[in-house]
């Protein structure tokens, strides 16, 4: 570190940032810069550092971030691990993926992106009520040179094509599970990011489970004979996923733990 960066890290340091934040913002905007002065007062207001950043790691890609759509997550790159083993398993040499609640595009352009590497070329449909979360995904997706994605404006499968229903290989999502009254009492950091991406409405008693009853009972449509459902769920969830999976008529169901032995990623296969 040079002595200008060294001294410009203390001064935020001494203004109330982590030090290792410090670090991250003096090597993005430089030392005793005016964006280095504004990205930190941002930061001591609250908002989140990837947003202030701009744009963050997810597996092998660097993904532009911001409000428009959550910040990708550590345990979100495991859902990816558990969908990139399901495609493989199928031993397809060209994938149909839809990525439901695409957001910034983290979860199918990786897929895309780590297929790519491995010679197999992938079709991504990449969905999300939020236009402006699909725009986001858009500029990822451009940024990383990924081109065979279709960007599909719905609220789950409501807008998906329908030519599409029982052709597809892979649906993954990571979708809202957070209850209303459980937000309000999380990191107040969330506030920045987009509540309809993290909240779900309550159904037959389960807190924020809405949204992944809707996937759970309608993905079997969708999919090919053998293709998968990934979902990510809350670490309450299991028995409700699995109860749901079973009762659509999935013939191979089976939740699994994240790193930190919490239930987290639904397999469903038809």
């Amino acid at each position: 570190m040079t002595d200008a960066n060294a001294e410009s890290v203390a001064a935020l340091v001494e203004g109330g940032l982590d030090p290792r934040e410090a670090r991250w913002l003096v090597e993005e905007f430089g030392p005793d810069s005016e964006a280095l002065r504004d990205a930190a007062l941002r930061r001591r207001n609250g908002e989140p550092l990837q947003y202030v950043i701009g744009h963050w790691p997810f597996r092998s890609l660097d993904l532009n971030v911001d409000e428009r759509a959550l910040i990708p997550r550590p345990e979100t790159e495991e859902l990816v691990s558990v969908a990139l083993r399901e495609l493989l398993r199928l031993e397809l040499r060209e994938p149909l993926i839809m990525d439901l609640g695409s957001g910034s595009g983290a979860i199918g352009l990786a897929l895309l992106d780590e297929l790519r590497t491995l010679g197999v070329t992938a079709t991504l449909v990449a969905v999300d009520e939020s236009s402006d979360a699909l725009a986001l995904a858009q500029e990822n997706a451009l940024k990383h040179e990924l081109t065979n994605v279709t960007f599909v404006h719905s609220s789950w499968f409501d807008d998906v094509d329908v030519s599409l229903q029982g052709h597809v290989d892979l649906i993954v999502a990571n979708p809202p599970y957070v209850g209303s009254e459980e937000f309000a009492e999380l990191d107040p950091v969330l506030r920045y990011e987009p509540k309809g991406a993290i909240v779900a409405p309550d159904v037959k008693g389960l807190t924020g489970f809405a949204d992944l009853e809707i996937i759970i009972t309608r993905a079997k449509a969708w999919l090919q004979p053998g293709g998968a459902l990934v979902c990510e769920h809350a670490n309450t969830h299991r028995d409700a996923v699995l109860s749901t999976a079973n009762s659509s008529g999935f013939s191979d169901v089976r939740d699994l733990d994240d790193l930190a032995d919490h239930p987290r990623v639904l397999v469903a296969r038809r």
